[in-house]
């Protein structure tokens, strides 16, 4: 940071100072707890049988372990891109409105995660709904192991309730997709062949300021070869999109690379298992009774507005032990 050229590249150089920042701010909560740990020494050697100070101990105790508790949850990240910003993108499955709307919630819940944690989110490319919610939404999600916490929530995701949107009060399960790959600073060694693409422009879609929605600024990329699409249509600049809308696609086919990589071994090993559409990670259950439960680590909750606003993280970090485990 201190090198004359580091704000040559400002995007490399604003992420750079985030991590600085973050690492401060890590090791200062490490200095703190140990000063805590030394006071705790010292209370202990003084106590004798002075009850008064007994309890005192015990509440110091509990405090720590408490913080040792919050600390180990860093030690869960340990893939390679856990410190990557994340590409989020959700898709509403048949459904209709009901589905948009479901689309719109599992948004709403991602960025009530990131807000609790600072994180930066921004909208990359959207599709609203006839009436309302969300047929699709891009999101970058870009903070302290952004990618880390968020991969647990690849997946399909089932919502069961009384839909809003039925004048006869039904019951209805609805489904939704959501992909998370990591936003890849460089992607060595991807090469992909113009003539692979298939780029489309058009008028972006979403809110926007002056010439926003009346140029062609959006970008839409297709890779032929695998059907992978990726949009961007945040930045006014075509250009600017199309740059995005480029990462964002060697991120998607190194991740796919990846994937094959591990199917081979899976089928390999005999214990390989489809991802497919019909085979939901996660419940969300509002009607009859309230519950969200993960399909995978078998992690569960009665608080289903508490998840629906943000609370993900014990999910998450069951999903992590689960994944360190089975290593």
């Amino acid at each position: 940071m201190s090198g004359a050229d580091f704000w040559q590249d400002a995007q490399k150089a604003r992420r750079v100072s985030q991590e600085a920042s973050d690492l401060r701010e890590e090791l200062s909560t490490w200095e703190s707890l140990r000063s805590n740990v030394t006071e705790l020494k010292d209370l202990v050697e003084l106590s004798g049988d002075d009850q008064s100070l007994q309890d005192d101990i015990t509440n110091k105790l509990a405090d720590l372990e408490g913080q040792f508790t919050k600390l180990e949850f860093a030690t869960l990240f340990s893939g390679d891109y856990d410190k990557d910003p994340a590409i989020v993108a959700i898709h509403a499955g048949s459904g209709g409105t009901e589905a948009q709307d479901w689309t719109a919630m599992l948004t709403r819940m991602y960025m009530r995660f990131a807000e609790a944690r600072k994180w930066e989110v921004t909208v990359l490319s959207e599709s609203r709904g006839e009436d309302v919610g969300l047929k699709s939404i891009t999101l970058r999600v870009n903070g302290r192991w952004a990618y880390g916490y968020l991969k647990s929530e690849a997946g399909v995701h089932r919502l069961v309730r009384i839909s809003p949107f039925d004048a006869e009060k039904m019951r209805h399960t609805t489904f939704a997709l959501v992909e998370v790959i990591p936003e890849l600073d460089e992607v060595v060694e991807m090469e992909i062949d113009p003539k692979d693409l298939r780029i489309d422009t058009f008028m972006s879609g979403g809110k926007g300021g002056q010439s926003v929605n009346t140029t062609y600024s959006a970008v839409r990329i297709v890779h032929i070869p695998t059907n992978t699409v990726v949009s961007c249509q945040n930045e006014r600049s075509q250009v600017q999109n199309k740059e995005t809308a480029m990462k964002i696609l060697k991120s998607k086919l190194h991740q796919l690379n990846l994937k094959a990589q591990e199917k081979k071994k899976g089928e390999l090993r005999g214990d390989y298992q489809s991802a497919e559409w019909g085979n939901q990670i996660r419940s969300y259950v509002l009607h009859p009774y309230k519950m969200v439960k993960d399909h995978r680590t078998e992690q569960e909750t009665s608080d289903a507005e508490a998840v629906l606003d943000g609370d993900l993280e014990p999910f998450m970090e069951a999903y992590l032990r689960n994944l360190l485990s089975s290593k």
